[in-house]
């Protein structure tokens, strides 16, 4: 059976300072994406190899072939991990602004000008209940870009939906800073989007 490994960090624990300071980073990192990954793997071992060979993104794209005894956690776990190596490739030092290129243009046909998603994107992720993420996703039958907020660890290919920028709203990701001030950490959070990596996504599945 495969098993997953957290993958490396791309940067060091304080690299996002001031926006997400170093010790949520570490936290995040090294306890609750560690915790996904294992219980991942730990639910894997209950299921079929034919399920164990597959890669997660394969996994979480067909969740519905997951064996329903297992079907939760690895939706959860499965997302966790998922998300989270998606979100730190995400972010990085002197990031923000405004994305360039196809990705830029991509988001104008799709909400209008940027500054219309950013609006978007930080308004409907504040209002997120409970724990989740506010996604930037490419739908492949429509070939547009659009937003989606998704609940808990679901990850956006359990719809279909290709994730390319997500913004984590669990509190672990922010109550060390921020305690209660979802909407100031998400302004924050602009601040570090790697659009670069973001639309090297983008444009590799569109190809």
């Amino acid at each position: 059976m495969k098993k997953y490994e957290l993958p490396p960090l791309p940067y060091a624990y304080d690299a996002l300072e001031p926006y997400i300071d170093a010790r949520t980073m570490e936290i995040h990192y090294t306890k609750h994406h560690q915790t996904y990954t294992d219980k991942l793997n730990a639910a894997l071992e209950k299921c079929p190899s034919d399920t164990q060979n597959k890669d997660i993104v394969e996994i979480l794209s067909n969740i519905d072939q997951v064996p329903a005894d297992q079907k939760s956690a690895i939706n959860f776990n499965g997302g966790g991990f998922d998300n989270h190596r998606i979100f730190w490739n995400t972010m990085k030092q002197n990031g923000g602004g405004e994305p360039g290129g196809s990705i830029a243009d991509a988001i104008k046909t799709s909400f209008g000008s940027f500054s219309d998603f950013k609006e978007k994107f930080s308004s409907a992720t504040v209002l997120v209940q409970g724990s989740g993420w506010g996604w930037l996703v490419y739908n492949q039958s429509s070939k547009k870009v659009e937003f989606k907020t998704m609940p808990n660890q679901t990850s956006p290919r359990t719809e279909q939906l290709i994730p390319l920028l997500g913004c984590d709203v669990w509190e672990h990701a922010y109550y060390l800073k921020y305690q209660n001030k979802r909407p100031d950490y998400i302004s924050a959070w602009w601040n570090v989007v790697n659009w670069d990596h973001v639309e090297k996504g983008f444009d590799s599945i569109r190809k």
